[in-house]
């Protein structure tokens, strides 16, 4: 896998590509947000681990440039601890984030876990409810015949939905089967993607076709009438 490291700070670069690299990863780096947009064009990597605080472009402006074109993992990077930030980051496409200071080998292990691919794609159209198409083997998601621009995760997330309709899969068992069971994290985290995956299916919350809350237990995609 191609992991593409964004920072302008040169000692965490060289810490992070070592890390990886022992772990047999093909590392590239970039040192500026602009640099880092056309390294993503150019070099096609499978994970960005991008530093929020970046000459020339920040990385919540990076992302936002690069998720019209890629769907790269983006494991964002930030010395700032306020959630408002992750918050932000999460919303413009990001898969996940790290606040600095942080273990090269916690790195490794969220890298790790951004590419597991828990399960194995189904071999055609999954029962979905009317007006939602959705192919895991192609991992295309329509949405009244048009196709929907997800990231990684947010596909994995209706993915795991959707080998069930109408039974309610908890937070905990969200993050275990698109982030690996190692994985730590609130619930938050799940709330802020699934927001962004209705958002893009354009299912509003209060009335949903697609996707329903359970309050305090996790979520369900609507059954398919029979």
């Amino acid at each position: 896998p191609r992991i593409l490291v964004v920072d302008d700070e040169a000692p965490i670069i060289e810490l992070v590509r070592g890390y990886l690299e022992r772990e047999g990863f093909e590392v590239s780096t970039a040192t500026d947000g602009l640099a880092a947009v056309d390294a993503v064009r150019a070099s096609a990597p499978d994970v960005v681990v991008l530093d929020v605080m970046l000459p020339s472009l920040d990385g919540i402006e990076v992302c936002r440039r690069i998720r019209t074109f890629s769907d790269a993992y983006v494991l964002m990077l930030t010395a700032r601890g306020e959630e408002i930030d992750r918050i932000v980051g999460l919303t413009v496409g990001a898969d996940d984030y790290l606040v600095k200071p942080f273990s090269p080998r916690e790195l490794v292990a969220l890298v790790r876990a951004l590419l597991r691919r828990p399960h194995r794609p189904a071999d055609g159209p999954a029962a979905t409810p009317p007006g939602l198409e959705l192919d895991e083997a192609r991992r295309v998601v329509r949405v009244d015949g048009e196709a929907v621009d997800l990231t990684a995760l947010e596909f994995d997330l209706m993915a795991v939905l959707a080998r069930d309709p109408g039974v309610v899969v908890g937070r905990q068992v969200l993050l275990d089967r698109v982030w690996g069971a190692e994985f730590v994290a609130d619930d938050h985290l799940v709330d802020v993607h699934i927001g962004n995956l209705r958002r893009k299916l354009r299912d509003d919350p209060s009335r949903p076709r697609f996707i329903e809350t359970v309050r305090g237990v996790g979520y369900r995609l609507r059954e398919a009438p029979p």
